[in-house]
């Protein structure tokens, strides 16, 4: 199956992307088919804060279009803060789109968590997921806004610097210690940038590689495609 992603939301997201799922169809020893277009992270960004879900609709719309004309079977968004038009941009998207926060909530009940903290953007710690979360309990942290602040600096800049990093694995410390969760989700898709190879002492999740292991499962033919909604 051709996998098709909006990437470049942010650039350092979709390189993760794309490096772990090659690697995972290399382990598998599959052909991965893949295109992937180039969205705008400050154009997300923008409309995120304002709530404009039309507006990143329409982005995403031409975005898919092209990906079908590309020859991909299925698309992805490569950040669950742009997941924030999702059931907008499903209602019209020319192909099925492959969600990044429906199949968390499996993942974590497999797991038998039962309360997951949240670090990404801050429409993304509010609403608990999308209000996607039917079997597991999740928290976010109390200085919201700065998280998500913090985060969406890195993601634009690229790069984390230590301060970020500190920064949050302390509000994931106080998700784990004050607020019971059992787990620290990386609920935003450039949070690697802070984690990846470094030890914050407790368990984390990174959301972007369930993702990734739905993708590949698509790719080698071994998961089916979500039902396209009848707009």
């Amino acid at each position: 199956m051709h996998i098709g992603l909006i990437g470049g939301i942010g650039p350092a997201a979709t390189v993760v992307y794309y490096q772990r799922l090659t690697a995972l169809m290399r382990e598998r020893g599959k052909k991965l088919d893949l295109t992937i277009v180039q969205a705008s992270a400050d154009e997300l960004i923008a409309n995120n804060l304002a709530d404009n879900r039309a507006a990143q609709t329409e982005i995403y719309a031409d975005l898919i279009a092209r990906l079908k004309a590309a020859g991909a079977d299925c698309a992805a968004i490569t950040s669950l803060g742009g997941h924030f038009c999702y059931s907008e941009t499903e209602a019209i998207s020319p192909l099925p789109l492959v969600s990044g926060v429906t199949p968390l909530d499996a993942h974590f009940e497999a797991r038998d968590l039962g309360t997951v903290g949240l670090l990404g953007t801050e429409v993304v710690m509010r609403t608990r997921l999308y209000g996607q979360l039917v079997k597991t309990r999740a928290v976010a942290p109390e200085e919201m806004a700065d998280v998500g602040k913090t985060y969406l600096e890195m993601a634009v800049r690229g790069t984390a610097t230590e301060a970020d990093r500190a920064f949050f694995f302390a509000a994931g410390e106080r998700l784990i210690a004050d607020q019971g969760a059992e787990a620290v989700v990386l609920a935003g898709t450039d949070l690697g940038l802070a984690f990846d190879g470094h030890d914050p002492g407790y368990k984390v999740i990174d959301a972007l590689d369930v993702h990734v292991a739905l993708l590949a499962d698509l790719a080698s033919g071994i998961a089916e495609l979500p039902q396209m909604a009848k707009g």
